[in-house]
């Protein structure tokens, strides 16, 4: 007997549609599993059979021939276990009592993965396959409990979660009307409200803390509001890494699209908490230098997202800037200015969302006093090679760099505190409220977004202001990339200080934070485009 079910697969962050064909014949016992499979695919009717038995439940002295399709898409993971288990019973028979069972099997998409006791255990990228699910039309999607939250955040279709497979033997056999199904197993429910009203109640660590730093603050903000890359220099503990990790605290809240996305990405990866419906804070990304090219950008045999990928619509913060591999850090050059990562493999070509702010920091020499000479020991040689790990072109991305210096004795000491986080994030919210409004109906969604091509619609210059523009590109000897850079830094900062046009001390402070200045002696001398 022939069955068909309906389940998902993923190519990168998106979902296609799978077919689980299932057939039952007479012959020679035996269990073939067909379709471009990989090895966990093959390995599920392993799974299946020795779930099904301890269920209670044993597979007929026939052939069994499961095609998953299309056959020419190669099959990843262990999410087919479910959809495999439910065509078998179906071929078997096992819900022939139920005149209801036929239509509604063939309504709903299944996904989930069977433990031998039977246990249906959660899998990966659950939320990109029944978003592509209830697209296409589909009413209902079964899948693991730890999943049902996750799965339940997508409108027009019902998510019910499973636990063991007897729970769904139950309700695929005795299912017919609304209130058995939901009696039988119930669907998830969400309150997108209350998520994000739990996700803002997070104690963040506050920038009052900080103490002194006031010119690097300012960078932070400017960098927070239009979503502009940050790099910051100094000497050790001096506040670059205590700046750093206080960015989430003032940067605008995840919109729901933008939720959505980052959700996305944390399932595929399988970094989701279990349980978890979505990613309601910006992600914050901080790897260890000694991190992979392949673990940063993503790929490996298997394709997964890298780190850059699970920052999207997050901050990505590079401590210790010169000690990460030349290799990875030039990597981020073209997801830097494409905000996707593309991965070629030979099974196929795969793109990653990576729209990250890219927040660094760094020592000015390898001892990290420089340019200090009684405390610095360095050589110019070593000062020079050392700052010349970072290659001219991923300096030239970088929208802002600003220089701490270390904190006198007397701000330790003093009681006042500096501005607090939440006074900071009402400007960069008025900022990025003025940015919604420019931007609508568009691709952008920040200033730091904003295309060379469209430079002259959103970033208008008066007269006094192309002047000055003219003036600073001949004495600072900017990239086109770095004269975009500049204007755009300059919009955020009109929009701090909600001015409808970009003035000249605008453009002058964002100059200030240009890394074409060249703040750092040696800096001239590291790789060029």
């Amino acid at each position: 007997m022939y069955s068909m079910i309906q389940s998902g697969a993923l190519h990168g962050v998106q979902a296609y549609p799978v077919c689980v064909e299932v057939d039952i014949a007479a012959g020679l016992p035996g269990f073939s599993l067909v379709g471009s499979l990989s090895g966990e695919v093959r390995e599920s009717k392993e799974r299946v059979s020795v779930a099904l038995k301890n269920a209670g439940l044993r597979l007929p002295p026939s052939h069994i021939t499961v095609n998953l399709s299309p056959a020419d898409c190669r099959k990843e993971g262990t999410a087919f276990d479910l959809p495999i288990a439910v065509g078998i019973l179906q071929s078997m028979g096992a819900f022939r009592e139920n005149p209801c069972s036929a239509e509604l099997i063939a309504d709903t998409l299944f996904l989930g993965e069977l433990g031998l006791n039977g246990e249906v255990k959660k899998v990966r990228g659950v939320l990109p396959i029944v978003r592509e699910a209830a697209r296409r039309g589909i009413s209902e999607c079964v899948v693991p409990v730890a999943n049902a939250l996750e799965g339940a955040v997508i409108p027009g279709i019902a998510v019910r979660g499973v636990s063991h497979i007897r729970q769904l033997l139950d309700y695929l056999k005795g299912a017919g009307s609304e209130e058995e199904k939901e009696r039988l197993l119930p669907r998830a429910q969400v309150d997108l409200k209350e998520i994000f009203r739990e996700g803002a109640d997070d104690g963040e660590e506050d920038f009052a803390e900080v103490t002194g730093q006031e010119t690097a603050k300012r960078a932070a903000e400017i960098a927070a509001a239009g979503f502009h890359n940050l790099l910051m220099t100094g000497p050790p503990g001096a506040g670059k890494s205590m700046i750093a990790k206080r960015l989430p605290g003032i940067l605008p809240p995840l919109t729901l699209e933008e939720s959505l996305e980052a959700t996305a990405i944390s399932s595929v990866a399988g970094t989701l908490p279990e349980g978890s419906a979505l990613v309601t804070k910006r992600p914050f990304q901080s790897p260890h230098h000694t991190i992979s090219h392949t673990a940063l950008i993503g790929g490996s045999f298997l394709p997964r997202p890298g780190i850059i990928s699970l920052a999207h619509r997050g901050i990505l913060f590079l401590d210790e800037l010169p000690e990460f591999r030349r290799q990875a850090l030039d990597g981020l050059r073209q997801p830097l200015e494409e905000r996707r990562v593309q991965i070629a493999r030979v099974g196929g070509n795969l793109s990653y969302p990576s729209n990250f702010m890219l927040v660094c920091a760094m020592n000015p020499c390898p001892c990290g006093y420089y340019p200090d000479r009684n405390r610095c020991k360095c050589t110019q040689f070593q000062v020079n090679k050392y700052l010349g790990r970072i290659s001219g072109p991923v300096l030239d991305r970088m929208d802002l760099c600003v220089e701490l210096r270390q904190v006198e004795i007397g701000g330790l000491q003093g009681k006042q505190k500096g501005e607090s986080s939440r006074e900071i994030r009402k400007r960069v919210m008025r900022a990025r409220k003025r940015q919604m409004k420019r931007f609508a109906g568009s691709g952008c969604r920040f200033n730091g977004d904003i295309s060379a091509a469209d430079m002259d619609r959103y970033c208008p210059l008066g007269t006094a202001e192309k002047r000055l523009m003219e003036e600073l590109y001949r004495s600072l000897r900017l990239s086109a990339r770095a004269y975009h850079r500049i204007l755009r830094v300059a919009r955020t900062i009109a929009d701090l200080e909600e001015r409808e046009a970009i003035e000249e001390s605008h453009i002058l402070e964002a100059s200030f934070f240009c890394p074409a200045k060249g703040c750092w002696k040696g800096w001239e001398d590291a790789d060029g485009d």
